[in-house]
């Protein structure tokens, strides 16, 4: 798909993967609705640098949890530019818990979890698939994580949704084909303002790849950008990025 003119959803799209998925977006032409809940600040600044790099950018406040916000939020995008031709599901949340601390994963963290990284992600297919199926065609990229296919990461939950969107991912390729393509990225330990503070844990991490180094945000916004662009052939695919850390 060629991005001049066309619109594109990024959840979460303030900081880290999703800001730079709005920008290799916005690179070749696309209007961005870059979509935060409290990173307000950096969304305008991700929104001003998606403009100064070819595109359009705009914000759009909602927590994707609430499933109203995000028909307001694609509704919005639809108003402003005539169509929507891509969502990239990336906003999440986790709490770093270890996974032998069973008596700390509260039904309110598993539901809030669950909320933003699976439902979330949910309420925004199902609000965007009327548009691209009346368009006769649309793509969707979820960022998962390796996690969701170890069963490691930041805590127990949090791998229990990545796997969730994976799943997700299989079933909205069936469901909403051939029109809709739906993909997932997986990445490994991306390097960004949440894992900065853990450098002993990330230099073994570095070690532990092929490539000997970490991921970065730009990483996984070239594969998600594949997906989108190139990838005509690929749906209810799980792209892992993650240095060759974990192979087979």
């Amino acid at each position: 798909m060629q991005l001049e003119g066309k619109c594109a959803i990024v959840t979460g799209g303030a900081t880290g993967i999703g800001r730079a998925v709005c920008l290799w977006l916005a690179r070749e032409g696309a209007n961005v609705v870059v979509n935060y809940s409290r990173s307000e600040r950096e969304a305008e600044q991700t929104a001003s640098d998606a403009t100064a790099a070819g595109g359009h950018g705009v914000t759009f406040k909602a927590d994707v949890a609430d499933e109203d916000k995000v028909k307001e939020m694609v509704a919005f995008a639809h108003d402003s530019f005539g169509r929507v031709d891509a969502l990239v599901n990336n906003a999440g949340y986790t709490q770093f818990i270890d996974h032998t601390e069973l008596d700390k994963l509260t039904d309110e963290l598993w539901d809030r979890i669950f909320a933003v990284n699976v439902k979330g992600a949910l309420y925004g297919i199902r609000a965007v698939a009327p548009i691209m199926k009346a368009q006769g065609a649309g793509y969707i990229v979820n960022i998962s994580s390796v996690a969701g296919i170890t069963g490691g990461g930041s805590s127990v939950p949090y791998a229990a949704s990545k796997a969730a969107m994976i799943a997700l991912t299989k079933s909205m390729a069936a469901a909403l084909g051939p029109e809709i393509r739906v993909n997932s990225v997986a990445p490994g330990l991306i390097y960004t303002r949440w894992t900065e503070d853990h450098p002993v844990r990330n230099e073994e991490i570095r070690q532990s790849t092929i490539t000997q180094r970490l991921g970065t945000p730009d990483d996984i916004a070239g594969a998600t950008h594949y997906l989108i662009c190139n990838g005509e052939w690929v749906t209810g695919q799980t792209l892992v990025i993650d240095g060759g850390r974990r192979i087979g």
